[in-house]
């Protein structure tokens, strides 16, 4: 064996695993979107495991509140950028691994060409949008998708798009969430998360990843994995695939800083979606419309000629008001305030 997969002994000693399947992991690249609660410790057990390449990608910085299940951060990381720290920490986990950041947010404009380097997307991602969007993208081009996602006690993961032996592919995200951006789950910070369940799905998407680089017949593909760490209970559901088409991008939603909104607000028109009990508790101005009201102000919205910016609390909903406007009018200039009024300090 040579000195550069002595660290790897115990993988390669695996039944079925060898030199041959080490030197696969070696040769292989994977995107990992997202570095937070998911991402970090999946990028940690890949780069651990010998993935010769591994991009990650994300646009956002570190915040106190990330701590408690982004494990690669420390709070003297607090301000910096997530891709940044993590490429550190990573290179220092193994040196012989080729680590490549990207600080950006994925869109409709960027992602064909940047997940045309990679073998497998791992998304980890806590906004439907990204996952649409890297789902379709993937089904267009062919590649892979490894899911995952959690939400206070309950987590998920699967792989999509798998090419099986038959010339079709397995389920996609769509075959199974047709209707994902209009759901309203709240995120982490809104609906809060049990931080062990971020490490083990995870784990389980880096697993997902691994075994599909080696070529196994055992993956998740046509499968839905889903835990809840407070009973323990484990179910695996068989996934099938539906008459959804994927022929293009959806355009991506702008996303605009609470610095950038400041500097410019007198030009812009602001709408707050929150609830009106919210919006009296604290807001920085604008009308009011909660999200599930908004289908009764079209007509006031048509008449505004004014760029708009919609906030909410953490982003997640302003998100989907934001596309709802989009849909309906598609020749205005819509952004969504970043993180909410909550990403504002």
């Amino acid at each position: 064996m040579s000195t550069s997969f002595k660290r790897y002994q115990c993988q390669i000693a695996l039944p079925g695993f060898g030199i041959e399947s080490q030197e696969l992991l070696k040769n292989a690249k994977v995107l990992i979107v997202g570095m937070g609660g998911l991402g970090c410790p999946s990028a940690q057990y890949l780069v651990s495991s010998g993935v010769g390449t591994i991009g990650i990608a994300d646009d956002d910085i570190v915040s106190l509140s990330n701590l408690h299940r982004q494990i690669l951060y420390t709070p003297d990381d607090v301000g910096a950028y997530k891709v940044n720290i993590a490429a550190k920490r990573l290179q220092q986990q193994n040196p012989s691994v080729s680590i490549i950041p990207y600080r950006l947010r994925i869109t409709s404009s960027n992602v064909m060409e940047l997940i045309s380097e990679f073998d497998i997307i791992i998304e980890g991602t806590d906004n439907f949008e990204t996952k649409c969007l890297l789902n379709d993208a993937c089904v267009l081009v062919g590649k892979p998708l490894v899911y995952g996602a959690i939400y206070q006690h309950e987590g998920q993961a699967s792989i999509w798009n798998v090419l099986q032996k038959d010339g079709t592919y397995s389920p996609n995200y769509r075959d199974v969430f047709p209707n994902a951006e209009e759901s309203q789950v709240p995120n982490c910070r809104e609906g809060g998360v049990i931080p062990t369940l971020a490490g083990m799905v995870g784990c389980m998407q880096a697993n997902e990843a691994i075994k599909y680089l080696i070529r196994s017949e055992e993956t998740l593909a046509g499968k839905l994995w889903m835990m809840n760490v407070m009973t323990g209970r484990v179910q695996i559901i068989k996934l099938r695939k539906t008459s959804v088409q994927i022929t293009g991008l959806s355009q991506t939603i702008q996303l605009i800083n609470f610095e950038e909104f400041m500097k410019d607000q007198k030009n812009f028109e602001t709408i707050d979606v929150r609830t009106k009990e919210e919006h009296q508790d604290f807001n920085i101005g604008g009308k009011n419309i909660p999200l599930d009201e908004l289908d009764d102000h079209y007509s006031f919205i048509s008449s505004i000629s004014n760029p708009i910016v919609i906030y909410c609390q953490s982003g997640q909903r302003s998100m989907e008001a934001a596309r709802k406007i989009t849909k309906k009018f598609p020749g205005k200039k819509v952004f969504s305030l970043k993180n909410g009024v909550a990403g504002m300090h």
